[in-house]
């Protein structure tokens, strides 16, 4: 036994390493990093009344976008809702046998259709962040299709091994087949959500972000992290509708590039519209989006053509 154990010993310092790991789920062939077992910070009872009351946030804004040069009129759709979110094929949970491999999220469904002369353009984009769980504090999944009479593109972030992979594929050529990973850093389209869940979390001063993924779509640009200056101040202008207001500001410096979110300072934090500001064409441009309209639905079960009136609610 001696000789054998002697003979076999870093065959069996393996085995055992690989027995601990997976005892204590730590094996890398986990795309996140813990389990489901760690225990969910339980949300305050109005957190609870507003988002797991059956019904989703649906809000119209009026809208104009920066393409080309120019501000291009249309009208952006900001949608909340959570559902329970696979932290293993990031997904959502449909069965009951996939409700243990899940976690309760914030999803924010952003929708921007504008036209640019003749021709229409048509983004979505879709971040899944998980609601008070200590075992996964970063957002999951972000995906981002844009559709236009030239083409069409679709842009994916995923979180896995501590940081974050990117897949994308593209009708135009620099873009056709994109597969690369980034550091682990603090999405710009997570923080719609992380303003929902709790502002005064949001970081400031001098962070890393990574941009947003419907805007580096229409710049075509790579999603590496930058560098950014973040303030959380009041809001003091005119544009945006209701009152103590909050403005959560970005700046990066190196890409000459801002944006502005603007907020109620009480729950459940509506956002009331945005600002985004870069170079269109080297034109300088900021585009704004108003809010108009905010209503309440389970709009999932409001399919049928009678139905329509909840439609003419919202955008009228």
């Amino acid at each position: 036994m001696k000789s054998f154990v002697t003979k076999h010993f870093l065959l069996i310092v393996l085995i055992v390493a690989i027995v601990f790991a997976f005892a204590m789920k730590a094996t890398v062939f986990q795309q996140t990093p813990g389990g489901n077992d760690a225990p969910m910070t339980e949300p305050p009872a109005q957190f609870r009344q507003y988002w797991f009351g059956g019904k989703a946030e649906l809000s119209r804004y009026s809208l104009e976008q920066a393409q080309y040069g120019a501000l291009n009129r249309g009208e952006a759709v900001l949608i909340f809702v959570t559902e329970d979110f696979r932290t293993d094929t990031h997904v959502k949970a449909e069965t009951p046998d996939s409700r243990d491999k899940a976690v309760p999220v914030l999803k924010t469904n952003l929708i921007k259709r504008f036209t640019t002369g003749i021709y229409d353009y048509s983004l979505f984009t879709s971040v899944f962040t998980p609601i008070s769980n200590p075992t996964f504090p970063n957002t999951l999944k972000v995906s981002t299709s844009g559709q236009e009479w030239c083409g069409h593109s679709y842009l994916q972030i995923d979180y896995a091994n501590n940081g974050y992979q990117v897949d994308g594929r593209s009708y135009f050529e620099k873009e056709a087949h994109e597969a690369y990973s980034v550091p682990k850093a603090m999405l710009e389209d997570e923080l719609w959500n992380r303003i929902r869940l709790d502002p005064t979390k949001l970081p400031t001063g001098d962070i890393q972000l990574i941009p947003g993924t419907m805007t580096a779509r229409l710049r075509h640009k790579r999603l590496d992290p930058l560098a950014a200056t973040a303030k959380l101040d009041d809001y003091e202008g005119v544009l945006f509708p209701g009152r103590n207001l909050k403005a959560y500001r970005l700046e990066y410096p190196t890409d000459n590039r801002n944006l502005l979110i603007v907020f109620e300072n009480v729950f459940p934090y509506k956002i009331v519209g945005w600002t985004e500001t870069y170079k269109s064409k080297d034109n300088l441009l900021t585009s704004r989006a108003v809010l108009k309209t905010s209503i309440q639905s389970a709009y999932w079960n409001h399919n049928a053509p009678a139905d329509s009136v909840l439609r003419d609610t919202l955008m009228h």
